[in-house]
């Protein structure tokens, strides 16, 4: 089945009951739009592979595989991850509710539907992933290494230029090549209890040092970084030539870069104080007195090295 060009979107109804698939396929193409139709979980997964839909109403209760895994499994697909899922149930204990939220729909509504309301959580939920979308597609644009990861640290989304660099490594899906090291995981744990924004969260990604910094939120469990990516092959030079330790040369990259003390030492976790004795070692190593002097004899050593 061919979406309607003349209708607004496109909703797939999971549902075994006939009852429900007619009530809402009748008052979702009174909505305009198109409705595509499932019995069944396994069902839905093929014809969501099919058509993207833009949005999913699902039951949670099912034959065969139930509407929560069904979620599951949608949501671990790419093209689907971002695609807003609604559970139908007569399941309402919170323990029901908390599972569909986990399992990853964005709401919950339950038996017997009222039908004014399902449209008025619909309207809301596909306006949220329109606006997410827009958001998405404009920042591929830019050409920046930008993500969004889940509040569990899953990869949602990646520009173009950040799944380039995930892959890397060989590995055609960058949602199994991206990983959230233990400090990384504290550092989003701090950006989901909210309050002041974190310091960036630096760790090693094969012959990278990325760096994560947070940008804000693109939707609800949408939380957009900034990856800044560190070529450890720079600072190999200057601990090569300049006869730095590995501590020393970031340190010396990245006052190189312009950062002041206070930013390399969140950058590298690291106190202000231990930043100023790695410091005062380079100084000697370098035979200069402070670091503007320090900073002109790594880009002239790294220029060189281009340039060679």
């Amino acid at each position: 089945m061919k979406p309607d060009p003349t209708k607004s979107g496109v909703a797939l109804v999971v549902d075994d009951s006939p009852e429900t698939l007619r009530l809402l396929t009748d008052a979702l193409d009174g909505a305009g739009l198109t409705v595509v139709v499932a019995l069944d979980g396994h069902a839905a997964i093929r014809i969501a592979e099919q058509i993207t839909p833009d949005i999913i109403l699902l039951d949670a209760v099912m034959p065969g595989i139930d509407g929560f895994e069904t979620c599951r499994r949608l949501k671990a697909k790419a093209d689907l991850a971002n695609v807003p899922v609604i559970f139908m149930t007569g399941l309402s204990e919170t323990e029901h509710i908390v599972r569909g939220l986990g399992a990853g729909g964005v709401d919950y509504v339950t038996k017997p539907i009222a039908i004014d309301e399902m449209l008025a959580r619909i309207r809301v939920h596909l306006a949220n992933a329109r606006l997410a979308n827009s958001a998405r597609a404009a920042l591929d644009v830019a050409g920046r290494y930008l993500l969004a990861v889940n509040e569990s640290g899953k990869l949602i989304w990646a520009t173009p230029q950040t799944h380039k660099f995930l892959a890397g490594g060989g590995v055609n899906d960058p949602q199994q090549a991206f990983a959230l090291s233990p400090r990384q995981m504290e550092w989003l744990g701090k950006i989901r209890e909210g309050g002041h924004q974190p310091s960036p969260a630096t760790s090693e990604f094969r012959d990278h040092r990325v760096t994560l910094n947070y940008l804000g939120r693109l939707g609800p469990e949408e939380i957009l970084l900034r990856l800044t990516l560190e070529t450890m092959a720079r600072q190999s030079e200057l601990r090569k030539e300049l006869g730095l330790t590995s501590r020393e040369s970031e340190v010396l990259s990245w006052l190189s870069k312009g950062k002041t003390n206070r930013d390399i030492a969140q950058i590298l976790g690291l106190s202000p104080r231990t930043i100023d004795k790695h410091l005062e070692q380079i100084y000697a190593k370098l035979g200069v007195e402070n670091r503007t002097s320090a900073a002109a004899v790594a880009a002239r050593m790294l220029r060189k090295e281009s340039e060679g």
